[in-house]
């Protein structure tokens, strides 16, 4: 005699196999699928806002100066990074270290290791405050990157951070890197029919 969770067993999986046959028709399908509508290059400007080191191109509108970026600082940044970037209960200091990476006792702060200037600005614009990144203007990420490069003594007091002139600042450690000449770093978009990387440049 057959018990009766036996029969429960059996009618649950007779149902799931039911289920699992029947047709579905595709116009459920395509109401259930919500596909949405195409991205248009205006939706995209709002995340597109990586900047290209080298030279600044895709740096924003905006300005901002010295003493702007000491107010910011002292407001948004102080409490992880100390008083004038000196270091604090989070981060190490952000000021000096200038020469240090050519010998055993390297000291990293944007002074001493960013090749170009625009990577300040690029980084405080993405990632700082650390509980509210992106959350700056960009006339704050501006003025942010000229007290530090002021703190580290590239820019003077009355300095002011644009487009234009973040870019003609420069680091002491541009020349401190090796350039990546493997074969992928030259490699252009595509996504058809596209040619296999030789490993020939």
């Amino acid at each position: 005699m057959r018990s009766p969770k036996s029969s429960l067993i059996g009618v649950v999986v007779a149902g799931v196999i039911a289920g699992c046959a029947a047709p579905v028709k595709t116009s459920d399908l395509d109401k259930q699928a919500a596909f949405g509508r195409p991205t248009s290059e205006q939706d995209l400007a709002a995340w597109n806002i990586d900047v290209r080191t080298t030279d600044g191109l895709g740096l924003p509108s905006g300005s901002g100066s010295v003493a702007a970026g000491k107010a910011v600082f002292d407001g948004k940044c102080a409490a992880c990074h100390g008083a004038a970037a000196a270091g604090g209960p989070v981060f190490g200091t952000m000021v000096g270290g200038i020469g240090s990476f050519k010998t055993d006792r390297r000291v990293l702060t944007p002074g001493s290791m960013y090749p170009y200037a625009p990577i300040l600005f690029d980084y405080i614009r993405r990632a700082m405050p650390m509980n509210a990144p992106q959350s700056l203007s960009n006339d704050e990420a501006y003025a942010l990157s000229a007290y530090l490069l002021h703190l580290n003594g590239l820019v003077p007091a009355d300095a002011v951070m644009t487009p234009q002139t973040l870019p003609a600042v420069r680091m002491p450690n541009r020349d401190g890197f090796i350039i990546d000449d493997r074969p992928d770093t030259k490699a252009t978009r595509c996504m058809n029919n596209c040619a296999p990387i030789s490993g020939k440049s």
